[in-house]
This record gives structure tokens, C-alpha cells and sequence, in this order.
């Protein structure tokens, strides 16, 4: 029989449900199915409410966050900021509202009126609108007056913009005089806007961000920008309103009283975060970020990375927080893993695979990085491994003559003789840290040798943190007047540099703090030479020391200049390179918090040192 005809034959010979079966099965069918639907309607209306619960919450947020900021804009508390100086024929009342989720670029609205207080509300209302219609959450709002604006032809801005760095031009432009058109400095620089190298307005990428942000692009660029400057305040999460600095130096970023300890210790403790979340599962970090796109750095270097662990470990012995140890261990098990090669059983190298080479510099960081491990949990876990490095070291030292070859390649053979000045600094460095761990004389002897040429070939010229560093660790076993006079002229030979460096040049930090150090030990131990009193300016020294606590601010990512970026929140709170497309890269992130980590470390005895009377005087 077909299995069509054994079917046939099983219908055929099945009961028939009878009337009742059916209404009972029929009810029950009404009964599911109604409930299908309440339950239905139910998820419905509990999720509009949600949605509606956290419209109002959006808006509400939204409205207490304004009306804090339309009160700062509406005052004449800071009218000295504020020239006036406006072109006759332009707006003479401008404001600028920007508002962030914290996720994706600030959403920038403008308002013109007859005054202030219009020019405001024009503002609010677009902004309220934006926020109503998108359901957005603005977790950040900030609000930028016109203070000053004038015209210039094509020509006159190409030769002005001439005179700025790649991102440091700090104004905003208007496309036409009327301010349809118009894009704060942040607006500018975040989205790439400005091509600095053919000194002009890109129109292509100033179309782009345009039409992201809703906005309609330009057909042409016009003969002539109206260039203005503002006066900004900031809201941030939490409903904290901060004047923001209109001097072009600091341009944009929050006011700060006093770059104190505690300041000094949250900057550190944040940076450090930002870094202990870029080391992957397999202890690699994500190397860096260009954050005006979202774009990661392909490029890896694991020289950078060693020099990076010490970053971690000095955010453990600030915070002593066990969560960051199997973390740090696993960067540390990654370089060790990846990048240690040998020789023989007594050398070993820093090796990068990409390049194929040996870096003295390389073998220098890692020898730190270890030596500050083992010191800041009381291990001896890698001192076999530090030693066989510092061996490694010492095949790239010539002691008579106390210089260095720099670069060798992976077969040990000889590359390079010079790389980098850097590297000198971090060979000797490193150099002290093993006499420190072992007491053995032979890292003395071999550092000794190199400060001699530091000495003899002026060093000086260099600007080199890592000398200071070196300065620093040899000056603790080695009481020589040579050394102390050469590692205070490191740093006071070179102040009008450092203290008018427009850039935030984080290093610098790291030299002069590094040099605080080695000045306090003298004090202390009551070693005195000629250039304390002829050359050394105390009273500069310390100024310089504030000036780049507090101008290395303008490196950092508030979130007045994360939100101008693609993705905020991925880079908020960690330290950036302004003039490299706001570069993020773990090394630089590295030394600013290197800088900060000694200025948290040593800020009591700045201040007794007269630091703050002297910042005041000037």
C-alpha cells in the first residue's frame, strides 16, 4: 500500500470530533489568542512608556543642563573676555549650542538674534527640537558667544593660516556673513576641515561632516570666511558648568584653579585606566587611535609597549588596586613571550619582528619596565631576565669611549650606529636600575662611562627626558659635582624652550620633574655646587614646572574636546597629540602619565619649594 493510500485510509477510519469538541476547542483557540494579543498590546505600551520615560528623562536632562548654561551666557560675568570687537555688517549676537551622547560626534546648532538673549534662544530651540525628534541623549552640552569676528578673503586667510601648526589654528569660520553656514574651531579641527598644508578651507571634507550632521553642503566655497572667536562654558554628566579658556595657548578647555596632587592623581588614575583597557586578551595593546574618524593605528611597536608597562604599574602603586595585576602580568607575559630573543645563555635582546631588529632603546625599557615590576610588588621574578638583557646592553656599549651602537639586526649583527638620542638615555637608565637591583659594580662602571660622554658631547642640546632620567637614578649612588651641575643644565639651560613650547610636549614635563628630583636630593643631602648659584633659577624653574602641568591640560580629552571627535566616549579621559590629528597612542599616553605620576609624587615639596607663590608672580 502507497503511504499516500495508508493515509487516506487512517482519515478515513478517524473519529469526528463531536459539536462540543469543537466549541471547546474553538473557545480555547479565542481564549490564546486574545491573550497573544494582550500580551502583545501590553509589550507595546510598556515599551512606548520606556520610550516616552526616557524621552522625558532626555529632556528633562537636557533643559536643567541649558538652563545652566543660558545663565553663564546671559551674565556679564565674564565681559572682560568679550572685545566686541565684531566687523560692522555681522551678527553681533552669535551662539553656538553643541550637545553629546558621549557616542558619536556633538550634534552644533547655531542662533543669531537682536541680543544675547535671543541669539540664545535660537540656540535652545533648534537644539530641543534635535533632541525631541531623535530621542537623543545629551549627556554633554556646551555653549560657545561670539566675541570677536572679521572678514578675510581666500588669499588673507591662506597667508594667516600659514602662521598655525596642523590644528592649532583656534578660530571658527562663518561661510557667509549671515552665519547659515558657520563652524566652531572645534568643529573645524575635530573633522579635518582645514588642510594645513595647502593652507586652505578642504571643501570636500567641510561638504562631508555637513551632510553628517544634517546640515546642507555647500555648492562652492565663497570668496571670503568670516573668522570668529568665542567665549565657551561646559556642562558635563554631572551638571557641573565650566568656564572654558578663551586665550588662543589653552584655547577651549576648562578653567583649573590649581593642577594640584589630588588633580594630578585623578589624571594619572584615568590615563592609567584608559590604558589597562587597551591591553587585549592576549596581552597586546590596541596600539592607538586616530580619533577624528575612529580609526585604529595599525602599526605596532614593541618598544612602545615595554615602555607602556611602566605606565600600569605606576597606577598600581598609586591605587594598589589587585584588579590591574593579572592584567599588567599579561603585558608583561606578551613582551616576554613575543619579543625576547638570545644570544646565548648570558645576552638577551628586545627583539621587533616587524622591522627585524634589536633596538638598544628597546632593551633599555624593557629592563625598566621589569626592575619596576619586581620593585613594586617585592618580586624577583624576571631579575635573571633583566640581567641578561642588561648584558645585552653592554654589547652595544663601548666603555671607553661610553657611546652606544643603536641598532643591530635580528641575526646580532651590526645596522645602525645611531637611531635616536633617545635610546643613550634609556640604555643608561636602565643600566642604573640593575645596579639598584643587584649591587653588582659593572652597571655602575658601564653607566658611568656613558653619563661621561653625555658630559663631554653636551647632552644638553638635546632636551632629553631619558637623560634626565638617567641623571636622576645614577645621582643616588654617585655623588659628583660634574653630574649634578650637567643634570641641572639639562633642565635650566633649556627653560625659555620649555616653558614657551606651544605644543604640550609631554616629555618636557618628564625632564623637569625628573630634575626636581635630583635638585630635592641635593637639598636634602646637602651637596652644593657652584651652578646652584651661578646659573641655576630656582624661581624659573619651578615656575616652568606649573606652567606645563597646567598647559599639558590642552592634551588631554575633556569631554569639551572628546565630543567633537567620532567616537567620544572610546577616548575620554586619556591624553592626545593635538598637531597629529589628535593622535591617542599608548607611548604617549605613557609619558604624560609619567610626568604627572612624579609631579603627584613630589607636589607637597614644590609647594614648600615656593611653586605656587612663584606661578602667582608671574
Amino acid at each position: 500500500m502507497s503511504r499516500r493510500s495508508r493515509r487516506k485510509k487512517h482519515i478515513d477510519h478517524a473519529k469526528k470530533p463531536t459539536a462540543e469538541q469543537l466549541a471547546a476547542r474553538t473557545k480555547k483557540a479565542v481564549i490564546i489568542g486574545s491573550a497573544v494579543v494582550l500580551a502583545i498590546v501590553a509589550a507595546v505600551v510598556i515599551l512606548y512608556l520606556v520610550s516616552a520615560g526616557k524621552k522625558d528623562d532626555a529632556l528633562a536632562s537636557f533643559d536643567k543642563k541649558a538652563e545652566l548654561l543660558r545663565e553663564q551666557v546671559l551674565s556679564d560675568k565674564r565681559s572682560d573676555e568679550i572685545s566686541g570687537d565684531i566687523e560692522e555688517g555681522l551678527p553681533d549676537n552669535v551662539v553656538f549650542l553643541s550637545v553629546c551622547s558621549g557616542e558619536e560626534r556633538a550634534k552644533v546648532f547655531t542662533g543669531t538674534g537682536v541680543d544675547r538673549k535671543a541669539a540664545w534662544l535660537s540656540a535652545y530651540n533648534q537644539a530641543k527640537s534635535f533632541i525631541e525628534n531623535e530621542n537623543y541623549n545629551a549627556i554633554w552640552l556646551k555653549a560657545d558667544l561670539m566675541s570677536e569676528a572679521k572678514t578675510y578673503d581666500t588669499v588673507e586667510f591662506s597667508t594667516e593660516l600659514h602662521h598655525y601648526r596642523p590644528e592649532f589654528f583656534r578660530y571658527g569660520i562663518a561661510f557667509d556673513k549671515s552665519f547659515e553656514t558657520a563652524i566652531l574651531e572645534a568643529e573645524l579641527n575635530g573633522a579635518k576641515i582645514l588642510d594645513y598644508e595647502n593652507e586652505c578651507v578642504d571643501e570636500s571634507y567641510l561638504n562631508t561632516y555637513l551632510k553628517k550632521a544634517g546640515r546642507s553642503p555647500l555648492s562652492s566655497l565663497p570668496d571670503s570666511y568670516v573668522v570668529f572667536k568665542c567665549v565657551g562654558w561646559m556642562c558635563d554628566e554631572n551638571d557641573e558648568v565650566y568656564d572654558l579658556i578663551s586665550d588662543i595657548d589653552d584655547y577651549g578647555r576648562r578653567k583649573v584653579d590649581t593642577v594640584d596632587k589630588e588633580y594630578a592623581a585623578e589624571l594619572v588614575k584615568n590615563a592609567s585606566g584608559f590604558l589597562i583597557d587597551q591591553v587585549k586578551d592576549d596581552g597586546s595593546f590596541v596600539y592607538g587611535y586616530y580619533p577624528r574618524f575612529d580609526k585604529n593605528i595599525d602599526n605596532y611597536n614593541i618598544v612602545r609597549h615595554a615602555s607602556t608597562l611602566w605606565s600600569l604599574v605606576c597606577q598600581y602603586r598609586m591605587t594598589g588596586n589587585e584588579e590591574l595585576v593579572p592584567v599588567i602580568d599579561r603585558a608583561i607575559d606578551y613582551m616576554v613571550e613575543n619579543a625576547i630573543v638570545e644570544r646565548n645563555d648570558e645576552i638577551s635582546y628586545l627583539y621587533e619582528e616587524k622591522s627585524d631588529e634589536i633596538k638598544l632603546g628597546g632593551c633599555g625599557v624593557a629592563v625598566v619596565a621589569l626592575t619596576e615590576y619586581m620593585d613594586a610588588f617585592g618580586s624577583d621574578k624576571y631579575k635573571d631576565l633583566a640581567i641578561k638583557l642588561g648584558n645585552g646592553i653592554l654589547t652595544m656599549l663601548d666603555q671607553n669611549s661610553g657611546e652606544y651602537y643603536h641598532v643591530l639586526d635580528g641575526e646580532f649583527i651590526k645596522k645602525e650606529q645611531f637611531r635616536t638620542v633617545y635610546y643613550d638615555g634609556e640604555a643608561t637608565f636602565a643600566l642604573c636600575r640593575l645596579y639598584s637591583l643587584t649591587s653588582d659594580e659593572k652597571w655602575l662602571d658601564a653607566a658611568k662611562s656613558a653619563v661621561e660622554h653625555f658630559i663631554s658631547a653636551d647632552y644638553v642640546q638635546y632636551k632629553d627626558h631619558w637623560v634626565a632620567y638617567s641623571m636622576n637614578e645614577i645621582t643616588k649612588y654617585v655623588d659628583d659635582e660634574r653630574y649634578y651641575t650637567f643634570a641641572l643644565r639639562n633642565a635650566q639651560e633649556n627653560l625659555d624652550t620649555i616653558y614657551n613650547r606651544d605644543t604640550t610636549y609631554h616629555t618636557y614635563f618628564e625632564l623637569l620633574m625628573s630634575t626636581f628630583e635630583i635638585y630635592d636630593r641635593m637639598i636634602e643631602r646637602g651637596i652644593h655646587v657652584d651652578y646652584l648659584d651661578n646659573g641655576f633659577d630656582l624661581e624659573y624653574f619651578l615656575r616652568t614646572i606649573y606652567k606645563r602641568a597646567d598647559h599639558m591640560l590642552c592634551g588631554y580629552f575633556y569631554p569639551e574636546y572628546a565630543m567633537y571627535m567620532a567616537n567620544p566616549n572610546s577616548i575620554l579621559d586619556t591624553f592626545m597629540v593635538r598637531h597629529d590629528g589628535y593622535r591617542v597612542r599608548i607611548d604617549d599616553v605613557q609619558h604624560n602619565v609619567g610626568g604627572y605620576y612624579l609631579y603627584y609624587m613630589n607636589y607637597d615639596k614644590l609647594v614648600d619649594y615656593g611653586m605656587l607663590e612663584y606661578r602667582d608672580k608671574a
